[in-house]
């Protein structure tokens, strides 16, 4: 484990920082929940059907929609290439790539996450999902990861009116699982999601993926993952 501060307004926060998901999980007591964001990375299934309307989608472009949907997403996306951009069509067949990946050789899941739940499982800790993508597919690649067993309940972006950084999905899923947000603990990888966990006011963990959170974002993290 290490240990980072964080300046914040004539304060000095600290921020743990582990190199194992388990560590810092642990970590955080008195929690009676965690709430996972599943969201797929799927930039190239989507660069690719971009690709074939004339779009070029960058790294850069892509990690700044990570936690968005809705409306947000699309309007950002227009805003990226315009409002003549296909947003229904080339996600329609990212979804589709998606799904033939699924059902084929599977999606892959990130280390220790299978090991987390079982152990948050046998310590009667309530798990739920909070995911941008629609809940039909987090729920279908959930069961053909075999995961699906460990979650109370499943939210996808299609449950709230707004998409994070706003922190209705959180909240939401904070009363169906029947806790207080300051009981729970959430578990993200974009700069988005931890906006919006934050906003509920739920302590969240850090687990970078495609993009390490800003200073800004990183002072509103309770712990950060990194490998």
């Amino acid at each position: 484990m290490f240990i980072k501060l964080g300046i914040g307004k004539g304060s000095i926060r600290v921020v743990r920082e582990y190199n194992d998901i388990l560590e810092a999980v642990r970590s955080v007591k008195s929690k009676q929940a965690v709430i996972f964001d599943t969201e797929r990375v799927f930039m190239e299934q989507l660069a690719v059907a971009m690709k074939e309307h004339g779009y070029v989608l960058t790294r850069e472009i892509y990690t700044e929609t990570l936690g968005l949907g809705g409306k947000k997403l699309v309007d950002f996306m227009q805003s990226k290439f315009g409002y003549d951009y296909p947003f229904e069509e080339c996600s329609r067949k990212a979804q589709e790539r998606m799904a033939m990946i699924s059902e084929t050789i599977g999606l892959s899941v990130k280390p220790q996450i299978r090991e987390l739940l079982q152990e948050l499982k046998v310590g009667n800790i309530k798990c739920g999902v909070a995911s941008s993508t629609k809940t039909e597919l987090v729920e279908k690649y959930l069961k053909q990861a075999e995961l699906d067993g460990f979650f109370d309940v499943v939210i996808g972006g299609d449950k709230v009116k707004v998409s994070k950084p706003e922190p209705d999905i959180f909240i939401y899923a904070c009363e169906r699982l029947n806790v207080s947000p300051m009981k729970a603990l959430v578990l993200e990888d974009s700069e988005n999601g931890i906006r919006a966990a934050r906003a509920a006011g739920i302590p969240v963990i850090c687990i970078p993926d495609l993009k390490e959170p800003s200073r800004e974002v990183e002072k509103l993290v309770t712990a950060i993952v990194r490998r």
